[in-house]
């Protein structure tokens, strides 16, 4: 807008064109010098009056002009600093008249009908109107830009070519290198579009994700709310706290959720301005002006924004809280919390089959353990058993939630999960808890960290654990760990598709001891 009306402003009200030498009559309106002479000139003829085109004031003699140099210095530099602003007049006409082809060659522009007697020789290169010489010639040999250095990706002269930097260099004519160039950005065009159409996508799979995620937890807050209903009073600062939770992690995921499609409306808005951009480098003719433009990186649109980054409500976290809050009351609280529960309080037993021999498992199914000094229990050996020093559980699950404690105080390093029922049982590390695609854990060792397919994530732990939480949903594709101290802490959450049945696993080092607790 300020460049528009600056133009306004610097064009003379005779020819309508930007000033060419303007000068100034003493009513202060100014002209460009030959309009102003031929209007006096004009005026002089008919014996009449001499006036001011523009306000019509008077004079009786012939008024002196004077140049008006700051003025002339402004539309010099408006030239410059918006060369496509500036009309290109014919070269050969005593009159301004706008050019419609310059030779590069010649450096001079031309109308219609001085460009029917202009060479019509290869080396006279004609292009839009232009009055810029020194960008279409070389640098060095001062010779017209004909040719494109592929390997450079430099437009460049015969003698660059033949005696210069780049000879011996791959080169193509410039309107040959120039189509290439629109071909790509017509792919990078596409490539922008298509990209819009998974961003709507993706925000319309995050709407219906914050729906969903909302419909849950209205779900789980009407089952609590019915469960403190029929509680004694004292127990409804408990409910009122895991209300509390729900709200926060919804509010935080519908948070998270209007975060992204924010982000996603914001990239897929920059998306049509973009492709403008790419269709309008296609349309120059011009193959120097084409080349020269800036192509975009394909890499246009960072991809991110998907459900699964928008995270999904803790429902184990909220079951956690409840199981801990109802710990200490009677026996007669079992079935109103049942009515409330989100997943099935496991019974987990090691499956004495799968320990390996150096493993000591007790008598109710419940610890396992391994001494430096013990001997190998020389169980039968059977398929089952693994060669590792491992040891799963005797349930397996494909459906439904399911939760366990694992008591790992007894352990300064350790190694707990869950494994498919098909875990290589013969190999070594491979047959590891996490070192494989088949099997989910969380280790302690020097530091706390995840294993999946023998990659991981560490873990910042506040405090030593000493108690694990294990959450199961089969449907869903969770499996999350639980830091159970207070406050329970989340520490990670596996997001997969299950296949396969799973087990409760055990990896035990030397000196150590791990328990399932109820």
């Amino acid at each position: 807008m300020a460049t528009s009306s600056l133009r306004e402003e610097l064009i003379c009200s005779i020819c309508l064109n930007l000033y060419k030498e303007p000068v100034s009559l003493k009513c202060g309106h100014n002209f460009c010098w030959d309009c102003i002479v031929t209007v006096l000139d004009t005026q002089e003829r008919k014996a009449t009056n001499y006036s001011c085109p523009e306000c019509r004031e008077q004079y009786t003699e012939r008024p002196p002009l004077e140049k008006n140099r700051k003025l002339y210095n402004i539309v010099d530099n408006f030239r410059s600093a918006h060369p496509e602003d500036t009309e290109v007049f014919c070269t050969y006409c005593d009159h301004p008249v706008p050019a419609t082809k310059t030779c590069l060659l010649c450096e001079a522009s031309f109308c219609n009908r001085h460009l029917s007697n202009h060479s019509k020789s290869a080396d006279h290169i004609l292009t839009d109107p232009t009055t810029t010489f020194d960008d279409r010639k070389c640098s060095i040999h001062k010779e017209i830009l004909k040719y494109y250095c592929t390997e450079d990706s430099a437009c460049i002269c015969m003698s660059c070519w033949v005696a210069g930097e780049h000879r011996g260099h791959h080169v193509e004519l410039l309107n040959v290198a120039s189509e290439k160039k629109k071909e790509k950005l017509k792919d990078v065009t596409e490539k922008l579009t298509n990209e819009r159409h998974e961003t709507e996508k993706r925000i319309q799979n995050l709407e219906n994700h914050r729906t969903g995620e909302k419909g849950k937890a209205a779900d789980v807050t009407g089952r609590v709310t019915m469960l403190f209903r029929d509680i004694r009073r004292h127990l409804d600062d408990e409910e009122k706290r895991i209300l509390t939770e729900v709200s926060r992690q919804e509010e935080k995921i519908s948070q998270s959720v209007c975060d992204m499609i924010q982000k996603l409306e914001t990239q897929k808005n920059e998306l049509p301005r973009k492709i403008n951009e790419m269709e309008a480098v296609c349309k120059i003719t011009d193959p120097l002006t084409m080349l020269k433009k800036e192509i975009i990186s394909d890499d246009i649109i960072p991809r991110s924004g998907d459900v699964r980054d928008a995270g999904c409500l803790d429902e184990g976290m909220i079951s956690q809280m409840l199981q801990r809050g109802l710990l200490h009351f009677t026996d007669s609280l079992i079935d109103l919390k049942r009515q409330f529960s989100v997943m099935e309080k496991s019974d987990i037993l090691l499956d004495i089959k799968t320990a390996n021999n150096r493993i000591i498992i007790s008598l109710d199914l419940k610890s396992a353990a391994r001494q430096i000094t013990k001997k190998s229990e020389n169980r039968p050996d059977v398929p089952e058993r693994f060669k590792s020093n491992q040891v799963i559980s005797t349930q397996s699950f494909s459906s439904g939630r399911h939760y366990w404690k694992v008591d790992v105080s007894g352990a300064k390093n350790w190694l707990i999960g869950v494994v498919s029922h098909s875990i290589e049982r013969t190999a070594g590390n491979e047959s590891y808890i996490g070192y494989n695609d088949k099997s989910w854990g969380l280790t302690q060792r020097k530091t706390l960290f995840t294993k999946h397919n023998n990659s991981g994530i560490t873990i910042d732990s506040k405090s030593s654990l000493k108690t694990v939480g294990i959450y199961l949903d089969y449907e869903a594709g969770f499996l999350s760990f639980y830091q159970l101290c207070d406050p329970i802490r989340h520490l990670h959450t596996f997001t997969t598709t299950f296949t396969e049945p799973l087990h409760a696993a055990f990896h035990v080092f030397e000196d150590s001891i791990i328990r399932i607790i109820e």
